[in-house]
């Protein structure tokens, strides 16, 4: 019964995309933002260099200097350096251009402390080289005069091979270890497609990073012992069974959440990392606890899992990956993770009143990011709302709202705040495209632009609390 009425509900939702009618924001037009309850602090187009990718951290200083870095998309810049400690007026350090101009991208970063570790991914599988980058970050001085990369590397960890493309994304958040999606030299995927996979490096020691352990979804490696049954079907649109997204977080420490693309959401067990911490075992093998899928009947492409832990929930996004919602509905999911074992759909949260116009608008709408809940003094830690890229549907807040008096009832979501920038210059898409946005302790959000925009830093000013 329950699950023939959210199917109905999902459906009558699916409905209302293509039957809103059109609701213009305030100062909506080609030159200014369509926006709800959120207003424009600062704006920075990156020197030209617009090109945010999905990756961006707080560093702050001891003087009170606070350093935002950004990972860029393409294939020519890869990380940007911007001075945020007055927001209102961020200026560029400096900018450091892909290692390999034209090959590969540094769309991903994290940052511990000091050291900072940056993807690198190439273009195609077979390039050499690509993997993590493992930066020093604690002389201001050295960052500006910086020219590349390889003038504050630690060290740089290789995972291109002739079928790996590197390392797409990355998780590096507590100084010891970073958890990437990549491939491998000696991986040799079934499906030329399925080329990343869940890796762990231990970087105590940056200057020599190690693998620890890795993971894939049975069926996706040559060796598998379950093959040939356990070949995993190929969906309409088929964009490879890839880790993407992973977060390990120390409400449980214990357990990883990924988004696998193809594969849904997964939630893996990996304490047996105590040992290797413990420095009982060099390597351990994580085990899975769950999967989540969401495809078939909805288009795949899970790319984020953001665990609400004091609510037993998770916010699970997917990523729109063509043009005019060609793979619409990119979807927010609101998943229950109380029993883990068995994570369970409550609920998605809306689209635009005006969805159907920003569909035809340029480029890409739908769901892509999450703002993470990094365990860092210069991050928000969400519990009740979430912070959502959505490409020409610019920045959208979502907060969940319970049922009072009804015990154990499912929370609904609901859109408190949105703001879209007006299409910036020379974007292809002839439109905003966010790709991703981050929220500092406190309250700021700082989006990116996919293409040429920049960073857009923004202010939530709506009644209810970001929290």
């Amino acid at each position: 019964m329950y699950l023939s009425r959210f199917t109905v509900i999902a459906l009558l939702g699916l409905a209302g995309i293509f039957s809103a009618p059109f609701v213009c924001g305030a100062q909506d037009s080609p030159d200014h933002p369509d926006h709800k309850d959120m207003e424009l602090v600062a704006h920075n187009d990156l020197d030209g260099h617009g090109d945010g990718g999905e990756g961006m951290a707080i560093q702050q200083w001891p003087d009170g200097r606070r350093v935002l870095y950004i990972a860029h998309e393409g294939e020519t810049t890869c990380l940007s350096i911007v001075d945020v400690t007055h927001p209102e007026k961020p200026q560029i350090v400096n900018q450091l251009p892909s290692p390999q101009p034209g090959i590969t991208r540094c769309n991903s970063l994290g940052l511990s402390k000091n050291v900072l570790a940056v993807a690198n991914q190439t273009m195609k599988v077979g390039e050499n080289s690509a993997g993590m980058w493992v930066l020093d970050v604690s002389d201001f001085a050295r960052i500006q005069k910086a020219r590349s990369l390889q003038d504050l590397s630690f060290s740089f960890f290789d995972t291109s091979g002739p079928a790996s493309p590197g390392v797409h994304w990355l998780w590096f958040v507590d100084g010891e270890f970073a958890y990437l999606a990549s491939g491998t030299r000696d991986s040799r995927p079934t499906n030329p497609k399925d080329n990343q996979f869940y890796l762990v490096v231990d970087l105590r020691d940056p200057r020599h990073p190690r693998e620890v352990a890795r993971w894939w979804l049975p069926g996706t490696q040559e060796g598998d012992a379950c093959l040939p049954g356990c070949l995993p079907e190929r969906h309409k649109i088929d964009d490879g069974y890839r880790a993407h997204s992973i977060g390990v977080f120390p409400e449980r420490p214990d357990r990883a959440y990924m988004g696998y693309i193809d594969g849904g959401e997964i939630i893996l067990d990996i304490s047996g990392l105590n040992d290797v911490r413990a420095g009982r075992a060099s390597t351990f093998t994580p085990k899975l606890v769950s999967r989540l899928k969401f495809s078939p009947p909805y288009p795949a492409w899970t790319h984020t899992v953001q665990p609400l832990f004091q609510r037993g929930l998770a916010f699970v996004s997917d990523e729109s990956v063509k043009d005019g919602c060609a793979d619409a509905p990119k979807l927010v999911w609101l998943v229950d993770l109380r029993a883990e074992s068995n994570p369970v759909i409550i609920g998605t949260a809306p689209f635009a009143a005006n969805a159907i116009e920003l569909c035809k608008k340029g480029g890409r709408y739908g769901s892509h990011n999450l703002q993470p809940n990094f365990p860092s003094s210069t991050s928000a830690n969400l519990k009740n709302s979430a912070v959502a890229s959505f490409f020409n549907g610019g920045v959208r807040i979502f907060r969940l709202v319970d049922t009072p008096g009804v015990l154990n009832a499912p929370p609904h979501i609901e859109e408190i705040a949105y703001f879209v920038p007006p299409a910036p210059p020379n974007n292809a898409t002839h439109a905003i495209e966010i790709n991703h946005a981050i929220v500092d302790e406190n309250g700021l959000i700082y989006a990116i632009d996919r293409h040429t925009g920049g960073l857009y830093i923004l202010k939530y000013t709506g009644r209810e609390p970001l929290d």
